[in-house]
């Protein structure tokens, strides 16, 4: 199995996430790992694969390559052979609805499977975060008409259980990311994960997890319904991976 990195928010053009990139590449194992960014929800932007290439090539020293998905009809033997290659599988942020569509679509979803199932680290930032989970929180809604919008749930992978909200401490269009997603938790009844920008909680191949913040004050929150209320744990930083089945109170494992 590999590992998940799911990022809350950040800035690579500053090198904002450079603490949580670090440990990206150093999950791999190797000295100059290949990194493969995959832009799809930002509709296959140019200048984003330009940013990621200049901090994990540039700055980094890992060798880099880009997956467009959009647009014509990709050849399924490239698209299979790029994330078969990869070391590391980056999602960038975006429209994460747009995403998940266009790799069922394209079965670039049971690629990414495969890429775990081999020891791939797959990471992300946004919708690249959500997308490994049973399901995201997503303000994708708002991209196609700005009003009125909601935040939705978006169905992930399923690599990892639960609901999972980027960017808890902020807001698009003046609309709380927290207090939406502890609604829609409620609605739903089910569990979450609530992650910071400037944050990221790492899901180790070992059946562990960390927290990993490069600024103080943010962090990771573990979310359930008791009794009709929302119970927020914050989870603790450690250097050591903690166990999995203590994320949630329960495993958390894939469903």
């Amino acid at each position: 199995m590999g590992h998940i990195v799911a990022i809350g928010g950040g800035d690579l053009r500053t090198l904002a996430t450079e603490l949580i990139d670090r440990e990206i590449i150093r999950l791999t194992g190797r000295g100059q790992p290949h990194a493969l960014f995959v832009p799809t929800a930002s509709s296959d932007s140019v200048e984003y694969w330009e940013t990621f290439n200049r901090a994990y090539g540039t700055n980094y020293g890992c060798t880099t390559d880009v997956l467009y998905l959009l647009g014509s009809t990709p050849d399924p033997r490239v698209v299979a052979e790029k994330i078969d290659r990869a070391d590391i599988v980056y999602a960038g942020g975006g429209n994460a609805l747009k995403m998940m569509r266009r790799w069922r679509r394209l079965g670039v979803d049971r690629l990414m499977r495969a890429a775990f199932e081999r020891g791939a680290v797959l990471c992300g930032v946004s919708a690249g975060a959500i997308c490994w989970f049973e399901q995201g929180h997503s303000d994708s809604m708002v991209l196609y008409h700005a009003d009125p919008w909601s935040y939705i749930a978006v169905t992930g992978l399923g690599l990892i259980g639960g609901l999972a909200c980027p960017h808890y401490n902020g807001h698009t269009d003046g609309v709380s990311r927290r207090r939406d997603f502890q609604a829609m938790l409620k609605r739903k009844r089910s569990r979450g994960l609530a992650i910071d920008n400037d944050c990221a909680v790492v899901f180790t191949a070992g059946g562990g997890f960390r927290v990993v913040t490069t600024k103080s004050n943010v962090g990771a929150y573990a979310l359930a319904v008791h009794r009709g209320q929302v119970i927020e744990r914050k989870l603790p930083e450690s250097a050591d991976a903690l166990p999995i089945e203590t994320l949630y109170g329960r495993p958390a494992g894939p469903p």
